[in-house]
């Protein structure tokens, strides 16, 4: 249904949580992967290994990707590993959780060149290595839209990444390329262990979804795949989001 086999993928931020949720699904479906790590050098190999258990090659690469220079020399490996990228999903993240009054200049930039520049440079790397077309997705978070206590910088960075694709998909869309936004719904990853608040943004989403249960990294990691798919050739430009109707409640 989705023939992918042999395609190539980079997943940014992909050593846990949705991006590896991400990197395994598509490996589950035939694509060579890219594992892209900062930190967490023991959870991107085993996410390598995990993925070459399905069956799939994978390069694990460490590189900031606010970082010009980490970010030439991870497609620089691509290019040589694979000589090609079908696949590009912009997932790592990063920010403060402060309230408006207490951030700083450096809390904001950070914010920003994690969640928002950084798919710029990697749009721009990536580009060369799709002469035939690709899809690049953004993940993206209910705080680009809603006020969300503490999450001012991530929230501001977050509405500039939704942006950014909107542009990319305007410039690439002529190439072949599809470029689109995955919105997920308030998801218990690692990164949600850093709010303060985390059980009553948790509880608070439960009760308000209508569905009835959380957003998994594996529901936002089905969405990625069917963007992958030619079935969903005509969506691009797009914010989806994957929250079990979260967001439609007042």
């Amino acid at each position: 249904m989705f023939n992918l086999q042999g395609k190539v993928a980079l997943v940014t931020g992909s050593s846990r949580g949705i991006g590896r949720a991400i990197a395994l699904r598509l490996a589950e479906n035939g694509v060579n992967l890219v594992v892209n790590y900062i930190r967490h050098r023991k959870d991107a190999e085993d996410t390598a290994a995990a993925i070459e258990e399905k069956g799939a090659r994978c390069l694990v690469v460490k590189a900031n990707v606010a970082n010009d220079d980490d970010v030439k020399a991870m497609f620089e490996q691509i290019r040589e590993e694979y000589g090609r990228l079908d696949v590009l999903v912009s997932n790592a993240a990063s920010g403060v959780l402060k309230p408006v009054m207490e951030l700083s200049g450096r809390h904001w930039n950070w914010a920003m060149d994690i969640n928002a520049r950084s798919l710029l440079t990697l749009a721009q790397q990536a580009l060369p290595l799709m002469p035939v077309g690709g899809r690049i997705m953004a993940v993206s978070s209910l705080g680009s839209v809603r006020a969300v206590e503490n999450y001012t910088a991530v929230g501001a960075s977050k509405a500039a990444l939704e942006s950014l694709v909107r542009h990319l998909a305007v410039e690439l869309g002529p190439k072949g390329i599809l470029v689109n936004t995955i919105s997920a719904g308030a998801v218990d990853t690692e990164a949600l262990k850093k709010f303060p608040n985390r059980e009553q943004i948790l509880g608070g989403a439960l009760e308000r979804t209508p569905v009835g249960r959380l957003t998994t990294p594996e529901d936002v990691a089905d969405v990625a795949l069917f963007l992958c798919s030619d079935l969903a050739r005509m969506i691009h430009g797009q914010t989806v989001v994957v929250d079990g109707g979260y967001s439609i409640r007042a």
